[in-house]
């Protein structure tokens, strides 16, 4: 069943189709401001459900909403604050991914400096943990490493479980 994410029913419509078989049905302004969608649109029409395999339905509403706050232009450090503040690490890391995809330029920057915030002041192993990177250096080399830049290892915050 297709959800319809509309403030206006005299503007044209783009049905999109994320990976988990959810339609939306968006105003084409809106779409509009996701470049891939925009790229597809151009290529194969707006009479069609745009594909998008690298989105989810929990995902694109939140992409919808920031999208049409930016079209109004009500999108306001408060705003911002509001957008991210019931979501945690993970979702913040998904919709990163997704506006990555999209191409969607605004809300990307916008997720990336959030992500930045985030973690700020965090230890490595942390950053390593939210990135799902593994440590590959031997106690030895990362022994000499820490102590090479000590500097960089102060300030340091309590990591967070």
């Amino acid at each position: 069943m297709a959800q319809e994410v509309s403030s206006s029913t005299s503007s044209k419509m783009i049905s999109m189709k994320t990976a988990d078989g959810e339609i939306f049905q968006i105003e084409a302004s809106v779409a509009n401001q996701m470049k891939t969608v925009r790229r597809l649109i151009d290529d194969l029409g707006d009479d069609i459900t745009i594909p998008l395999p690298n989105v989810f339905s929990k995902e694109l509403p939140k992409i919808i909403e920031y999208y049409k706050k930016d079209i109004t232009g009500e999108i306001t450090k408060d705003f911002e604050a509001e957008f991210v503040k019931d979501l945690n690490d993970e979702e913040v890391k998904v919709l990163f991914l997704a506006a990555s995809y999209l191409d969607a330029n605004k809300l990307f920057e916008f997720l990336s400096q959030n992500i930045a915030n985030r973690l700020e002041n965090k230890s490595v192993e942390y950053v390593r943990k939210y990135f799902g990177v593994e440590n590959d250096f031997t106690p030895e080399e990362e022994s000499k490493i820490r102590e090479e830049r000590a500097w960089s290892f102060r300030g340091i915050k309590e990591d967070e479980e």
